[in-house]
C-alpha cells in the first residue's frame, strides 16, 4: 500500500514539474495623476426644472470647477491604460449657487491620449451614468485634458466640456 501511494506522489511531483518552473509576470505599473478641472456643462430643461424644485434656480449653462484624481491601474506594452478617476466639480458659481457633482469613472486610454469611461454620477439633480470620452494631450511632463461627457437621466441631459492640467512626476 505505502508503495502504491509513494509511487503515485512520485508521478504527481514529476507532472507538475512544470508548473513550478513558471515565471510570473512582472507586476503592473501604476500611476497616480491628479490637477484642476474646469468647463461649461449644458443643462436641459428637464434637468433646470429639477432643480427650481429644489429651490436652486440656474441658467441652462453653468460653469464648472473642480478637482480629478486619476489612477492608471495597468498600461500595456502598447500603451493602452486601464483607467480609474473621481472627478469632484462645483457648479454655477457664475450664478451666485454651489452646484457640487461627483462622479466616479472608470475607462481605458490608448498610447495616443483617447479616452473613454463610464460610471455613477451624484448630482442635486440625481444619480445618473456619465459617459465620458475624449484625448489627453501631453506635452513634457504637462497632460492636457479635454473630455465631453453625456449624463441622461430621467430628468434630463448634461453636457460637459472639461479641461485642465496634470503633472507627471
Amino acid at each position: 500500500m505505502f508503495r502504491h501511494v509513494l509511487t503515485a506522489m512520485v508521478v504527481a511531483l514529476s507532472l507538475s514539474a512544470p508548473a513550478f518552473c513558471q515565471v510570473a509576470p512582472p507586476p503592473a505599473k501604476s500611476l497616480s495623476l491628479a490637477g484642476p478641472r474646469f468647463g461649461v456643462t449644458s443643462l436641459s430643461q428637464g434637468v433646470v426644472d429639477k432643480l427650481a424644485e429644489r429651490s436652486i434656480t440656474v441658467r441652462p449653462v453653468i460653469t464648472q470647477f473642480g478637482w480629478q484624481t486619476e489612477r492608471q491601474f495597468f498600461t500595456t506594452d502598447s500603451g493602452f491604460s486601464a483607467l480609474n478617476e473621481w472627478v469632484l466639480l462645483l457648479g454655477g458659481l457664475e450664478q451666485g449657487v454651489a452646484l457640487p457633482s461627483v462622479s466616479w469613472l472608470v475607462g481605458f486610454r490608448t498610447r495616443e491620449g483617447a479616452e473613454i469611461g463610464v460610471g455613477p454620477n451624484i448630482t442635486p439633480a440625481g444619480v445618473a451614468l456619465a459617459f465620458a470620452g475624449g484625448m489627453t494631450l501631453r506635452t513634457g511632463v504637462v497632460n492636457v485634458p479635454m473630455n465631453v461627457a453625456v449624463v441622461p437621466s430621467h430628468d434630463g441631459t448634461r453636457i460637459s466640456f472639461l479641461t485642465g492640467f496634470t503633472l507627471r512626476k
